[in-house]
């Protein structure tokens, strides 16, 4: 699962939590627990709330929990 969320967020750049969970269809506190893991490797940064997703821009950024994948 860890490969899957490192790839997919390798892809994609950049990810919210929730949508995250969604795609993964996993709880979003089990994914919490993988990103801090991948966070602590320094694969990925947690973005600082009102960071925008560069998204569709209809969503509270200060409710989004975004992800960052690191080169």
């Amino acid at each position: 699962m860890i490969r899957e969320l490192s790839a997919f967020l390798q892809s994609q750049r950049r990810a919210a939590l929730r949508d995250l969970a969604y795609r993964f269809d996993i709880d979003a506190e089990a994914l919490r627990g993988m990103l801090e893991l991948l966070e602590r490797k320094g694969r990925v940064r947690r973005l600082a709330p009102g960071t925008n997703c560069r998204g569709c821009c209809q969503c509270d950024p200060t409710q989004i929990e975004l992800y960052e994948w690191q080169d």
